[in-house]
């Protein structure tokens, strides 16, 4: 309740009491515009003045329109020591956590809302079968909105899917999948359309490397996105580079955001700084446009309507909370979001996997041999320091990172669950673990190169040519 005095302040974090100072300020506004009663004004202005006043003490800052508190999260995580925080930005996650990131904390800093049973309930119910084993097992963990996603399908109103990828080498790792796979599983229970951004045009920007090398990923990428088998008639895949330069429409709403976010608010948000070039400053209103479906006139018609569910890793939040700052001052309804956590690196938990490292992951491209080799020699172990005090204390499935990766990849909830209980009873030893991964993502990897052997060049310029989709809009 937004208007309620009485409500308790304190136990909001800066990110929702900003948007709650956000909320009644467009009240006020609405009130005026309205000519409301002098006294229903008054009340309204009041509120607006006290929950500017609690973000004051919260934040020790001046509310300013339209610039959240900084995005640059550090959680501590129970203890005073520097060392002991989370760091989670778009570019870099690091935790000391064996542990990984903690992700309540993240919800409560981010102000964004679990994904609790209710919810999973909910679209078990929507869609007709069983959830996907990400939202089962809580690797989806976080939303913003999915209620009104479900509220619009089950009045038989459209909405549409966006997820990306930023193509920083040639090869992906498995932990790319993520996103991906769990996109395709939505699209293909709610049936919906689906559109793919390759942000090649920020790889430039950030990396060592030219546009033409940054295309040339990109499409490389496509083929190892196709082969995630997406259905032709209803995805869309398109480069930044590419694009752009084509599309009124995206362009349009690139510029709309352009202007309603200043220099000061990106800084806030991102950590710009006055040397970083302006194209880095310019760019989250290139990952903002995707979120709109007038930037697809093609697929939907020209409307302006129709909501966006966007599957991302947390880290990317920050250019959405920003997306759905703007979106209703440019007239466009604010995308919903569904958060996964972070794919824990071989070596374990505490930072995210890196393209530039080899050995930080399973790549896509890896033959049989040198996934059991990777697994055998980097896979982080929770197990015990001998034989003996392993079976007599048992492993440590939390910090296990074979366990990690099955928890991903294992689709049998029960084979799963017999794992993690033979394991933590120390019945079972991390080389016998390591195994039963090694033979989970083998033919997981090779399945995958066979249907990429598949994609030809002239089904990705298919897949990435502007086009109506199956749908009617």
């Amino acid at each position: 309740m937004a208007d309620s005095p009485n409500c308790d302040l304190k136990s909001l974090s800066p990110l929702q009491l900003f948007e709650r100072v956000t909320e009644q300020g467009e009240k006020v506004r609405a009130l005026k515009a309205g000519k409301a009663p002098k006294d229903e004004i008054d009340t309204a202005v009041r509120m607006l003045l006290s929950l500017k006043l609690s973000y004051k003490s919260a934040t020790g800052q001046d509310y300013q329109a339209g610039l959240p508190p900084r995005d640059l999260i550090l959680i501590n995580n129970g203890t005073t020591k520097e060392e002991d925080e989370d760091f989670v930005d778009p570019w870099t996650v690091q935790t000391s956590n064996a542990k990984g990131v903690d992700y309540d904390k993240l919800i409560v800093r981010f102000g964004s809302s679990k994904i609790d049973t209710d919810l999973i309930n909910r679209i078990e119910r929507a869609v007709g079968q069983k959830p996907h084993r990400f939202l089962r097992r809580g690797i989806f963990f976080s939303h913003r909105d999915m209620d009104q996603i479900l509220d619009a399908y089950e009045n038989k109103k459209s909405f549409y899917l966006y997820t990306g990828r930023g193509p920083s080498s040639q090869a992906m790792h498995v932990g790319h999948l993520i996103p991906f796979v769990f996109t395709k599983w939505l699209q293909e229970v709610f049936d919906v359309p689906l559109v793919i951004q390759l942000t090649d045009d920020e790889k430039y920007l950030w990396k060592d490397m030219t546009t033409e090398k940054a295309y040339e990923y990109a499409k490389e990428n496509a083929k190892d996105i196709i082969a995630c088998g997406f259905d032709i008639n209803k995805t869309f895949i398109f480069s930044d580079l590419d694009y752009l330069g084509t599309s009124t429409g995206f362009y349009k709403n690139v510029v709309k955001v352009q202007k309603h976010v200043t220099f000061n608010q990106v800084k806030g948000i991102f950590g710009f700084t006055d040397s970083d070039c302006i194209g880095k400053i310019s760019f989250p209103a290139i990952q903002a446009a995707p979120s709109f479906s007038s930037s697809f006139p093609q697929i939907f018609n020209g409307k302006e309507n129709i909501q966006c569910l966007i599957p991302c890793a947390i880290d990317q939040d920050p250019y959405f909370r920003m997306t759905r700052d703007v979106a209703p001052r440019i007239g466009q309804p604010k995308p919903a979001l569904l958060h996964s956590v972070f794919f824990p690196a071989l070596q374990g938990a505490q930072t995210k996997m890196s393209a530039s490292d080899p050995n930080s992951s399973i790549f896509l491209t890896d033959t049989p041999k040198q996934i059991k080799t990777k697994i055998n020699k980097h896979a982080f172990s929770g197990g015990r320091d001998t034989i003996e005090e392993h079976r007599k204390y048992g492993g440590n499935c939390d910090v296990d990172v074979s366990f990690m990766y099955l928890t991903f990849f294992l689709e049998d909830d029960d084979r799963l669950e017999q794992l993690k209980q033979a394991y933590t009873s120390g019945e079972l030893l991390t080389g016998e673990l390591k195994k039963v991964l090694i033979e989970t993502l083998q033919p997981l990897i090779a399945a995958h190169q066979e249907r990429r052997k598949q994609v030809t060049d002239e089904m990705v310029k298919q897949f990435m040519t502007p086009r109506k989709l199956a749908f009617e809009f």
